[in-house]
């Protein structure tokens, strides 16, 4: 048996629509005129933007599935694939620091903020690496659950109001004030990618690994009775457990990992089995070069005060007074994205693939 990992075509792709949808909702021209739909809930509720992590986080254990567990299926040593495996999310953990700082130097920030989203991925990529590693299926089913429920029962008797629910307050208690969100009023803070709620994260990216196990198996049928469940036991839980990115309820985290699934098994489908063309495959191939390169560009323009003339001369004052605010803000956003996707299409054509 090879110790390659397998490919597929349509995980690339859905990785890589994934990583252009978060560069489409990151940068719009004027954060005071954006589509609802790109915007999140502003707390309880899920709109399409809310998908966005949830969809990488499945998709890094569906890459897991297929990357990690088929090397040591074929013989290869544990020790050896744990220290890759720790050494690389330690990288990607110190790129989202790096980010951080940068954004603390050039944009002139009170503090650096410790946790942030590749924080969150290099977290959940080795824990979930080291449980696919060791754990069989049904124990890892039952840690899903344990996590989902546990967490239930943490939140429940402090409620799910901003600020006063439970992963604010830990937070609160061993980060402040460097969270995302900082009231000194109250002396609490709030952090969507914080120390609690990356629990539950955790469990989604363990929904990933199951769903890449099944993509393996060829067991389309499960893909998708499993993505249908998910939504609708998750939108049944929402009824007591509401559905928020911000806190990444076990609610939130069912729904979307069905919706995950579902996705994963559309993209199966067309791409791989009917051969559509995999639209985004050069995205995901290159998918952290092409976040932290536009996180990048977006704090350096920022820094420099270059990202509002730009925005105005080329789109605003023009644009606005012909289609509205709303227009140009959204044509910025997808030109931001046009960029982006000829960078990694260069780099795809002469082979130049950041691996972390």
């Amino acid at each position: 048996m090879s110790a390659a990992p397998l490919r597929f075509a349509s995980v690339d792709a859905l990785r890589g629509l994934t990583v252009a949808a978060m560069l489409l909702v990151n940068t719009p021209g004027d954060w005071s005129h954006v589509y609802a739909p790109l915007l999140h809930a502003e707390w309880h509720g899920v709109t399409p933007t809310d998908l966005v992590f949830p969809f990488f986080l499945f998709i890094v254990g569906v890459s897991v599935s297929l990357g990690i567990v088929p090397r040591a299926e074929a013989g290869v040593a544990r020790d050896v694939l744990v220290r890759a495996l720790l050494w690389r999310a330690a990288k990607i953990v110190a790129l989202g620091l790096a980010l951080h700082l940068l954004a603390y130097l050039m944009l002139d920030r009170a503090h650096v903020r410790p946790w942030g989203v590749l924080q969150r991925i290099g977290v959940c990529f080795a824990i979930v690496g080291l449980v696919a590693l060791y754990a069989k299926p049904r124990t890892q089913w039952a840690l899903i659950g344990v996590i989902l429920l546990g967490y239930w029962a943490l939140l429940a008797p402090f409620g799910y109001a901003p600020y006063t629910n439970l992963p604010a307050r830990v937070d609160t208690a061993l980060f402040a004030p460097w969270l995302y969100q900082w009231d000194a009023t109250l002396a609490r803070g709030q952090d969507p990618e914080g120390l609690l709620s990356t629990w539950p994260a955790i469990a989604t990216t363990l929904l990933g690994v199951r769903a890449g196990a099944w993509l393996r198996g060829g067991a389309l049928r499960m893909l998708v009775l499993a993505g249908m469940a998910a939504v609708a036991l998750g939108l049944a839980w929402s009824s007591v457990f509401p559905l928020n990115k911000s806190l990444w309820t076990s609610s939130f985290a069912l729904f979307t990992a069905g919706c995950a699934l579902l996705a994963l098994a559309l993209a199966h489908v067309a791409v791989d089995r009917q051969g559509w063309p995999a639209v985004g495959r050069r995205f995901g191939a290159n998918a952290i070069a092409a976040y932290v390169g536009a996180a990048v560009m977006t704090y350096v323009l920022l820094g420099l005060g270059w990202m509002e003339p730009m925005y105005r001369a080329g789109f605003a004052d023009w644009m606005t007074p012909r289609f509205g605010p709303y227009v140009p803000s959204l044509a910025f956003a997808l030109s931001f994205v046009g960029v982006w996707w000829w960078v990694v299409w260069a780099m795809d054509r002469r082979g130049w693939y950041l691996k972390v």
